[in-house]
């Protein structure tokens, strides 16, 4: 008993010599969030990231170097959480989409233009797939907020480079859709015009027009529109000042010891962990996280050494 006590002194007094710099959190606004109703221009066809009112709606929106300037000099950016908040005029019972969104980082800051043609880009990087169900008489009248979070895996991002968000919804009911209402979706910012592009159809999601011959032309037939702002949107952040991801500090609290250890076999046996830095929990650092990891960080808890 005397060395089992030793040993876990050891490991602890080890844990305490690990200390890595603090990993930081951070919000950007675009738009006021706070007072969004003062950025409602008051057309459907100007809206992202989404109008509900078809069954298929797909945007790209570019958050440029300019709008992420809090990002510049941070190290290990990643993009944790994306925040948008919505008019609810409509008086539909509920809502409900099957989300996906992409997330990428681009050296462009405005759409290609061929030919008098906006263009969409070419997306991958599949962040998120959830569903989003909204009861709208609920909130009928008010502001609400639509949130998405990564921070279970969040995604990393270069500052100075455009943040590419890619999102499509997709009703699981093309009935239960219409091609108008009075419904007011998501405020724009009224300043941002043109960083936005929004396809909407009642047939074909985002997705499958993507795959097919005509993207990334945009055009009027195919319900694209050209020229959407950027919506009020927050996007959440952590990072770290003059240090990389931590290997081994799966939590990222800044320490490596026996709670990280907990985290990864939580996330292995399918618990919904946040935070969780997926590139921290590659203990064994071979490109994927598995029981292997969770061995190599006990190993490394117990020797000091990878």
């Amino acid at each position: 008993m005397k060395k089992l006590t030793f040993l876990f002194a050891a490991v602890a007094a080890f844990c305490m010599s690990v200390q890595a710099q603090q990993v930081n959190t951070g919000i950007i606004e675009v738009g006021d969030f706070g007072n969004a109703s003062e950025c409602y221009n008051g057309s459907f066809f100007d809206m992202a990231p989404t109008n509900f009112y078809l069954a298929h709606t797909g945007v790209q929106m570019i958050y440029t170097p300019e709008l992420l300037a809090d990002l510049e000099g941070k190290d290990n950016v990643k993009i944790t959480g994306l925040n948008f908040k919505f008019c609810n005029e409509g008086a539909w019972e509920e809502i409900t989409r099957n989300v996906k969104i992409y997330i990428q980082e681009i050296d462009e800051t405005e759409f290609a233009q061929i030919k008098g043609i906006k263009q969409f880009f070419y997306f991958d990087g599949l962040a998120l797939e959830t569903q989003v169900y909204i009861e709208m008489l609920s909130c009928f009248g008010e502001d609400a907020e639509m949130p998405f979070s990564f921070k279970s895996a969040p995604v990393a991002f270069t500052p100075g480079k455009s943040l590419l968000v890619t999102m499509v919804f997709d009703a699981e009911d093309d009935d239960n859709c219409t091609v108008g209402s009075s419904y007011a979706p998501f405020y724009t910012t009224g300043t941002y015009r043109g960083k936005a592009m929004l396809y909407t159809d009642n047939n074909i999601s985002f997705v499958d027009y993507a795959q097919g011959t005509d993207f990334p032309d945009a055009t009027a037939m195919l319900g694209c529109g050209t020229n959407v702002e950027l919506p009020v949107t927050q996007i959440e952040y952590s990072y770290t000042e003059g240090a990389a991801s931590l290997r081994g500090d799966v939590n990222m609290d800044g320490t490596i010891n026996i709670n990280d250890v907990t985290v990864l076999i939580d996330y292995l046996l399918g618990s919904e962990v946040e935070p969780f830095d997926v590139e921290a929990a590659n203990c064994n650092l071979d490109e994927s996280v598995g029981i292997a990891d969770v061995t190599a960080l006990i190993d490394y808890l117990l020797t000091g050494g990878w």
